[in-house]
C-alpha cells in the first residue's frame, strides 16, 4: 500500500515539475513586455490592449481583498521582474508593504490617480475618503486605456501602432457595452432600483446605471464602508434597516468576495420585525473579477443579476 502511494506521489511531483507555473512562464525570457497589474480587473484590460506583444500577470487573484492586501512570498520576485506595473491607486492598495513596493518601482502607474488628475469630477468621496471603485462604471474605467497604451508604447516603441489599434478596439467595445447596460437597467421601474449590498463598492455603479436625477446617492446603501474590513456597529445595521423600510426593498445582494455576515444580521433583525427581505441567490462581483476572467463579463453579470431580481 505504502509502495503504491509513494509511486503515485513521485509521479505527481514529477508532473508538477514538468508543468511550469504561470509565474515561471511569465518570468522566462520571451521578448515580450513583462506587465504586472495589482488586480485581475486591471490585468484583463491590459491583456486586451497588449495582446500577444506582452506577458501579463495579476498580483492579487481569486477572492483576495485588494484593499488590505500585503506582500506575500513570491510577490517580490514578480515586482522585480515587471517592466511595467499598473495599479488602481485612489487608496485601493493601502496595505503598507504593497504600497511601499509600488512607490519604489520606477515604472508603477496609478491609473485611477491619472483619471482623477485629468477628470477630478469623475471621482467620488464617501465620508471624506476617496472611493477607489471606479471600475464599476465602465465609462470611467475606459479612461485607463490611454495610459496603458502610452506606458506599453514607451517600453516597446515598435509595437506602438499595435497597442493603439487594440486600445481603440477595446474602447469601442467598452463604450458599446456601457450604453447597453445603462439602457437595460433604466428599463427597470424607478421604484425598484434601490440597491443594498455588503460594502460601499457600488457608488460609481449606482451613479451610472441606477441614476434617477441628482438624488442618485439615495439609490444605494451598504452596512460596511469602502474597505470591508471594519467592525459592524448597531448603527450601521439600523441605518440599512431604516433604508429597507423607507424604500420597501425586498431583496439585498451579497458580494462574492465579502462575508455575508452583515447581511445575515440585517435579515435577522428584519425577520424579528416581520419584514419580508431576502438575500439574492446570485452574488455580485465588486472587488474581484469572477470566474469568467473577463471584465466585460463581470459587468454584464452584475447587471443581469439585478435585472432578473428586479423584473421577475
Amino acid at each position: 500500500m505504502w509502495y503504491f502511494l509513494c509511486v503515485f506521489l513521485l509521479f505527481s511531483c514529477s508532473g508538477c515539475q514538468n508543468s511550469p507555473s504561470k509565474l515561471e512562464e511569465w518570468i522566462q525570457p520571451s521578448g515580450k513586455v513583462k506587465v504586472l497589474s495589482t488586480t485581475a480587473i486591471i490585468d484583463d484590460i491590459v491583456r486586451q490592449v497588449g495582446g500577444e506583444r506582452i506577458a501579463h500577470l495579476a498580483l492579487i487573484e481569486g477572492a483576495m481583498d485588494p484593499h488590505s492586501y500585503e506582500i506575500v512570498k513570491g510577490d517580490a520576485e514578480k515586482l522585480s521582474y515587471a517592466q511595467v506595473i499598473f495599479y488602481n491607486g485612489l487608496g485601493l492598495e493601502h496595505g503598507a508593504s504593497l504600497r511601499y513596493q509600488l512607490k519604489q518601482h520606477p515604472k508603477a502607474i496609478a491609473l485611477g490617480d491619472q483619471i482623477r488628475e485629468k477628470n477630478p469630477n469623475a471621482i467620488l468621496f464617501e465620508k471624506g475618503q476617496i472611493d477607489p471603485h471606479i471600475w464599476l462604471d465602465i465609462s470611467i474605467w475606459a479612461e485607463i486605456i490611454d495610459p496603458i497604451v502610452q506606458a506599453l508604447s514607451e517600453v516597446d516603441p515598435d509595437s506602438r501602432e499595435y497597442f493603439q489599434a487594440n486600445g481603440k478596439k477595446t474602447l469601442e467595445n467598452l463604450l458599446n457595452l456601457d450604453a447597453s447596460l445603462v439602457q437595460k437597467l433604466q428599463e427597470v421601474p424607478a421604484k425598484k432600483r434601490y440597491l443594498v449590498t455588503s460594502h460601499d463598492a457600488f457608488n460609481y455603479f449606482t451613479r451610472r446605471y441606477l441614476h434617477d436625477g441628482p438624488d442618485w446617492k439615495d439609490r444605494f446603501c451598504a452596512p460596511e464602508g469602502l474597505a470591508p474590513d471594519g467592525q459592524l456597529s448597531c448603527q450601521d445595521i439600523q441605518m440599512v434597516i431604516d433604508y429597507l423600510i423607507r424604500h420597501q426593498v425586498p431583496i439585498v445582494f451579497p458580494e462574492s468576495s465579502v462575508s455575508r455576515d452583515s447581511l445575515k444580521k440585517i435579515l435577522s433583525v428584519c425577520n424579528e420585525k416581520k419584514m419580508e427581505v431576502k438575500i439574492a441567490g446570485a452574488a455580485l462581483y465588486s472587488d474581484t473579477l469572477g470566474p469568467s476572467g473577463s471584465y466585460q463579463a463581470m459587468m454584464e453579470h452584475n447587471v443581469n443579476v439585478l435585472y432578473k431580481a428586479w423584473t421577475p
